[in-house]
């Protein structure tokens, strides 16, 4: 089911005609917004402003993410280092324009708590120190 919100492109590649999604050019404002309208996609956005639309993890890809991020999180609690950890889920707003999305990452925790609660909420504008 596609979703849509005010000023945001209703969203389901698979019937969009390949010329369309190369010549559709979205900020990042316009990418949250497609994002929050289409809830169940998994999207990226490159430095251009394309769409980049993502398939899904196969099983045995999802388990290893799975041990991935716990294993680190299990270290980083051992280890009182000042990081915060994010899963795949969550994409970052990079310098270059681009929204990504690491299986894995780590951003110092001073600058994620520099953040105001509007920008954690959304896309943190932060390049992670580490991604996997």
């Amino acid at each position: 089911m596609v979703a849509t919100a005010p000023d945001a492109p209703c969203l389901d590649p698979l019937q969009w005609p390949e010329q369309l999604a190369q010549q559709l050019r979205l900020s990042p404002e316009q990418f949250e917004l497609v994002c929050e309208a289409n809830p169940d996609a998994v999207l990226e956005l490159s430095t251009d402003g394309h769409l980049i639309t993502m398939t899904l993890a196969g099983s045995e890809t999802s388990a290893r993410n799975s041990t991935l991020v716990v294993l680190l999180g299990l270290a980083l609690r051992a280890s009182s280092l000042p990081f915060k950890l994010f899963d795949s889920s969550g994409g970052f707003r990079l310098p270059d324009g681009s929204v990504l999305s690491p299986n894995a990452s780590l951003v110092h925790l001073e600058r994620w708590q520099a953040l105001t609660p509007a920008q954690q909420r959304s896309f943190a504008p932060l390049c992670p120190v580490k991604c996997l």
